[in-house]
């Protein structure tokens, strides 16, 4: 005899895991510049190792990863970051 109670409380569980990885890998990837959609994809067809995938692949040049850091910092805006940026390069557009 199988209980559905306790079948269905593992698929809640299971649901919420996938879930949470495709709002995690859709996160990372805009931060790192691939777009929104690319991470919702892979984090639904790859479950919880699409998140991990997207901390694995580089960011791209103008980033919000590459500007701000994984979190974010100081505040700043991308725009904010960018004249700092190029300002220690010594170029400005």
């Amino acid at each position: 005899m199988i209980v559905f109670a306790a079948l269905g409380a593992k698929a809640l569980y299971l649901t919420y895991i996938w879930l949470g990885s495709a709002i995690i890998g859709s996160h990372v990837s805009e931060r790192k510049g691939y777009g929104a959609k690319v991470g919702l994809a892979s984090g639904l067809i790859l479950s919880a190792v699409g998140a991990i995938v997207w901390l694995l692949i580089p960011s791209r040049a103008d980033s919000r990863w590459r500007l701000q850091g994984p979190f974010g910092r100081g505040g700043k805006t991308v725009a904010e970051a960018r004249a700092e940026r190029d300002a220690k390069r010594g170029g400005g557009g």
